[in-house]
């Protein structure tokens, strides 16, 4: 594919242009001349830069609030959140960028009570929190090993990159390092066998497109995933001011600051993109639609989300007007499960439908020790509400390779698949763009077919805006491959990886949607 045709095949029609995209083409074609509501979308993610040129004309604004007054003019106890809220934002208008993993949090609360117990030690009623403890051990030892290889790596890449600018310093100016300045001093000095080394070092930083940010950005990382994700001393909830982390009904705490660091915290405005990028100013990315407002709802940094942040940021999407509630993210473990299922019930209530990624890690959900949150189940596979979408990743490739194999999947726990390779969507700063992959970016072209349909079917519930986005998708009657192992494929049938056993259709869920509202 060229680049241009990369940058939307996702969009495409699989029987007109031979790539298995939502036919949002098509889709149009049959909106001709219909006008449509315009639908919220509440985007449960990172913070979104809200000033984007693709994205500015399409997020959501609180009428009922005045701006910057200090006072919550509409009463729904948050002050001045225009735009929004940021859930895991502090004091002085920051916001949280590393908060604690799920299972540290796990270990931090129950340590005391458990440490060093066997399953009989334990009054039966505790049962369960001890066999989530002993889960949160294993994992926290095993992401800590992995941590410090990283931090070691990322340290030395540091170091290295450093002192290879040192040295080419001296003899190009500037530090303006390009593969002819350094092809021109690999020429001159040919017989210099360190330089050519530290001339090879910087060639392939520039061919893999690898610059200082990055190297900075992966080392910052690597190093607060030692002192903060895993730190069982540091405790992200005291620096938003979250007095009772554990009191579902305290809410006196974030900011309003929505778009807070968004270079670093970049997930929510490439997720907002898929959904509303700008259609018609021929920039950039196109959208699922622009009939959209985008509610930003920050709940994410690096770390895994907060059951209550999750619960209070769907609550606050339902009271606040938006019909549809995308959450791009997912954790194994949850400490207040019950909170977040609550809140889907509410949304239920409410006429909201709710989008959320599988997940990326190539694993089978219907398998009882995969653990996948948040989910609409409970027990036996009973699924607590009729308005919850989980959404699995495909690719561009008919045939073996249809499944995208770092996607999660099950054919109880995984409603539907959607293009999730390659997806050219919107970037934060300096009005950029990039191309992203995952279940994180399968969700929101759910979520924008979603407020296409509401957009011009406003009549139809949620419960049926579900039914009719799993019924109308498109089915492929071939085996995919689901190993990682390129050596040893195992095959099965696409359509046993998810409950619909097929890939979202913007058409031909219009033409259902079309059908349905006559009736």
């Amino acid at each position: 594919m060229t680049e241009k045709q990369l940058a939307s095949w996702f969009l495409k029609d699989v029987f007109r242009d031979t790539l298995p995209g939502i036919s949002l083409d098509l889709a149009y074609e049959f909106l001709e001349g219909k006008k449509p509501d315009t639908v919220v979308v509440a985007v449960l993610d990172m913070t979104i830069d809200i000033d984007h040129e693709d994205l500015l004309d399409f997020i959501w604004i609180n009428e009922d609030e005045i701006a910057d007054n200090n006072v919550d003019d509409d009463g729904n106890g948050f002050i001045d959140d225009i735009h929004g809220w940021n859930f895991i934002g502090g004091k002085n208008n920051e916001g949280s960028q590393f908060v604690n993993y799920e299972y540290t949090r796990i270990l931090r609360k129950y340590d005391s009570i458990f440490s060093g117990k066997d399953k009989l030690d334990i009054e039966k009623h505790l049962w369960p929190e001890f066999e989530q403890y002993s889960r949160a051990q294993a994992a926290y030892k095993e992401r800590m090993n992995y941590a410090k290889e990283e931090a070691a790596n990322a340290s030395g890449l540091s170091y290295l990159n450093s002192e290879n600018k040192s040295i080419l310093s001296q003899y190009i100016l500037s530090s303006e390092f390009t593969i002819e300045k350094l092809d021109s001093l690999s020429f001159e000095h040919i017989n210099d066998t360190v330089l050519q080394k530290e001339i090879t070092f910087r060639k392939q930083l520039i061919q893999y497109g690898i610059l200082d940010e990055d190297i900075f950005e992966d080392k910052l990382k690597a190093d607060e995933r030692i002192d903060k994700l895993l730190n069982l001393e540091y405790n992200d909830r005291k620096f938003i001011g979250d007095k009772s982390p554990d009191d579902l009904n305290y809410i006196n705490y974030g900011n309003n600051i929505v778009n807070y660091n968004t270079s670093l915290l970049d997930h929510g405005t490439l997720v907002a993109g898929v959904i509303a990028a700008n259609r018609d100013n021929n920039k950039g990315a196109s959208g699922i639609t622009n009939a959209v407002k985008i509610m930003p709802l920050s709940i994410s940094a690096y770390g895994d989300e907060h059951d209550k942040d999750i619960a209070l940021a769907i609550r606050y999407a339902v009271d606040n007007g938006a019909s549809i509630i995308n959450m791009s993210s997912g954790k194994s473990f949850s400490m207040n499960q019950q909170w977040v299922k609550e809140a889907i019930k509410y949304a239920e209530k409410k006429d909201v439908l709710i989008v959320t990624s599988a997940g990326n890690d190539g694993l089978d959900l219907d398998d009882k020790s995969n653990f996948n949150y948040p989910n609409d189940t409970e027990g036996e596979d009973k699924e607590v509400s009729n308005n919850f979408i989980k959404v699995g990743s495909s690719t561009s490739h008919i045939g073996e390779g249809l499944f995208d194999k770092y996607s999660n999947y099950g054919n109880r726990e995984v409603d539907i698949f959607a293009p999730g390779e390659e997806i050219y969507t919107t970037a934060p700063l300096k009005d950029q763009y990039i191309s992203k992959s995952g279940t994180s970016f399968s969700a929101p072209i759910v979520s924008g077919i979603a407020a296409l349909v509401r957009a011009y079917y406003p009549k139809l519930t949620a419960e049926e805006v579900k039914n009719i986005i799993l019924e109308s998708g498109v089915e492929y009657a071939f085996e995919v491959n689901i190993s990682k192992e390129e050596e040893q494929p195992d095959l099965v049938p696409f359509s046993s990886l998810s409950k619909s056993g097929k890939i979202v259709n913007a058409y031909y869920a219009l033409q259902l949607a079309e059908q349905i509202s006559q009736n």
